[in-house]
């Protein structure tokens, strides 16, 4: 998989050097929705959701904010599979080297189904792959598990971004550590609340709770 640009119709100068923010759509894939019975779906991803954040990214796009989907696409061999681990069931924890790895049921296998991006096409302005390299989790947008960058910085220095609205799937995982991780670059960072969906009540409260104590921006207000 590649990083690609595709220039939302009538807004070619959303690729303009000149526009300091930048919306993240974080793993919007058939695989964590219900809508599509995905393998790992999140809970409250219905067709009313993906209308919901497909408006919302419009309604950015048509601003000149460049929109950047993270995608998860993940080899069959993955070590986060719990298949890959015999004996190990699916949301087992175990240990790898200083990493506790939640093993997940097998999910954004690359070129499957369900690793597609579920925004159209046209208001995709680059993708950022993680997940790819089979030894490492990747739940941040930024960089996997062992520290190996994705090239979302490059995209985001290329557009000379500085804030960013983030949105998307998992509050408590994904989301988060993107979130994290951009405030430690130095980032300004809003978190669209109403347009992220959790894996669980209490890890996402906790996921807020750190999110906001970082230093991010919620909207809507929890």
């Amino acid at each position: 998989m590649r990083s690609r640009r595709a220039v939302p119709t009538g807004k070619a100068n959303a690729m303009s050097n000149s526009y300091k923010k930048a919306v993240i759509v974080v793993d919007l894939q058939a695989d964590f929705t219900e809508l599509h019975q995905g393998s790992l779906a999140v809970r409250g991803t219905d067709q009313g959701y993906l209308d919901m954040v497909i408006a919302a990214t419009k309604a950015y796009a048509g601003e000149g904010c460049p929109v950047i989907c993270t995608q998860d696409c993940h080899p069959a061999d993955h070590v986060s599979f719990y298949t890959n681990h015999p004996g190990r069931k699916a949301f087992d924890t175990i240990s790898l080297g200083n990493v506790r790895q939640t093993l997940w049921p097998p999910h954004c296998i690359q070129g499957a189904a369900g690793a597609h991006l579920l925004l159209p096409q046209e208001l995709i302005t680059e993708v950022a792959v993680k997940g790819a390299d089979s030894r490492f989790d990747s739940y941040s947008g930024f960089r996997d598990d062992g520290g190996h960058e994705t090239n979302l910085q490059v995209i985001l220095d290329s557009l000379g971004i500085h804030e960013l609205i983030i949105y998307g799937l998992a509050t408590d995982y994904c989301v988060r550590y993107t979130v994290l991780d951009a405030l430690n670059r130095g980032f300004r960072v809003r978190v669209r609340l109403d347009l992220c969906r959790g894996v669980s009540r209490d890890t996402t409260d906790l996921a807020i709770n750190e999110m906001v104590s970082a230093g991010a921006i919620l909207e809507p207000q929890h």
